[in-house]
């Protein structure tokens, strides 16, 4: 197996990539001490069952450029295959601000095509590829140099069976007509939007069940200064502090270095120099936030009137669904749209493009006591009324 360290060998293997119809890609990266993923391994493969069809690409060696990569990726006549995508392609957008299209997610494309809720790569490999598949590697250092034989044929196969898998499931998309499907689906993947984090909305990630403002607005502040604080330093934001500190903070809204001194969750390293002074300024602007600045919670769903028995009748139908179109149950509607649909609410996803088809008509009718459900051994089946 070839592993390609130098930009020209790069070049070379994208430049006969774009003679092909779709290239498949995966990578290896690091998370656990560090805010953006280290890159520290690329798995390129091409259709072809010779040596020079699959390649391992180090990107940290030193006079590697990824260049040549990313033209690949802005090639609009070649399709870009990954399985499970979201953190690969987070790692291209921060490192060059590319997004791979078009692109296709195998994982997505498998729900629609009736293998169950996020379907894993292995589970995918057994049952299109009839392959077993090595995991003992997944978990190991790849930053550590050089790599092992099994981590190269650990990391390989992680895209040769994905070209197996690819061909299977685009045949069956474009068999059954829900490439459109897919499509929706990938919209939110290839959204820039969806890999920029705004440390100025991180306080929406939080856990807590206090709705109050002046709360809240610490809370923002102090979800604030840890975001930028761990993008700026590239550490991890529990390394900063984490959610039940946050929310302690907040509760307990320090004014002196002696003050946090007495937090129970507060890391050490926390209690003293820019961290410590970064929490007490957040805490003070928190306090200080004018009224109309201040957070308002979206309580129309915690107030929302769910009809319980609609519920079970919407997740009957839901099951119905599921099971006569062969697609993921989860991925046509949630509990929360099933929820919100039996109180009266209408802008749910479950209502929009191909769901509403598949589902969020009938939904409709069954809300409006327009069908009733019936069950024939054992079928469901919808009846007018």
């Amino acid at each position: 197996m070839k592993t390609i360290t130098t930009t020209q060998d790069l070049d070379a293997f994208c430049k006969r990539a774009q003679t092909f119809d779709y290239v498949t890609v995966d990578t290896e990266f690091l998370r656990e001490r560090t805010y953006f993923s280290k890159l520290c391994l690329i798995q390129l493969a091409v259709p072809g069952d010779g040596p020079e069809d699959a390649v391992l690409v180090d990107p940290l060696a030193g006079d590697l450029s990824l260049d040549p990569l990313y033209d690949l990726f802005r090639d609009q006549a070649v399709v870009k295959v990954f399985h499970a995508a979201r953190q690969d392609l987070e790692i291209f957008f921060v490192d060059a601000g590319v997004i791979p299209e078009p692109l296709f997610d195998t994982q997505v494309a498998a729900m629609v095509c009736g293998f169950g809720e996020q379907a894993g790569y292995e589970t995918l490999v057994r049952k299109i590829a009839r392959q077993p598949l090595d995991k003992t590697s997944r978990f190991t250092d790849w930053s550590r140099r050089p790599l092992t034989e099994a981590q190269k044929t650990y990391a390989l196969a992680d895209v040769t069976h994905l070209r197996d898998i690819y061909e299977f499931l685009a045949a069956k998309l474009k068999e059954t007509g829900r490439e459109k499907w897919v499509a929706e689906e990938l919209r939110t993947l290839t959204a820039p939007d969806t890999y920029i984090v705004k440390p100025e909305e991180a306080w929406k990630r939080v856990k807590t069940r206090n709705a109050s403002g002046r709360f809240l607005a610490i809370v923002r502040e102090l979800a604030q200064f840890r975001e930028s604080y761990a993008q700026a330093r590239d550490v991890p934001r529990s390394r900063v502090y984490k959610d039940d500190a946050l929310v302690e903070l907040a509760s307990t809204k320090p004014a002196t270095l002696q003050d946090l001194g007495r937090s129970r969750l507060l890391l050490r390293e926390a209690r003293k120099g820019d961290i410590a002074e970064g929490i007490l300024k957040a805490v003070q602007d928190g306090l200080n936030c004018p009224a109309d600045d201040v957070p308002k919670v979206d309580t129309a769903r915690s107030k929302m009137q769910v009809n319980p028995a609609l519920a079970d009748l919407l997740r009957v139908l839901l099951k119905a669904k599921s099971e006569s179109f062969g697609v993921a149950s989860k991925l046509i509607a949630s509990a929360a749209d099933l929820d919100a649909l039996a109180s009266g609410e209408r802008n749910v996803p479950a209502l929009g493009g191909w769901r509403h088809d598949v589902f969020g008509l009938d939904a409709l009718r069954l809300c409006e006591g327009k069908i009733a459900l019936a069950a024939k051994g054992g079928d469901i089946r919808t009846v007018e009324l």
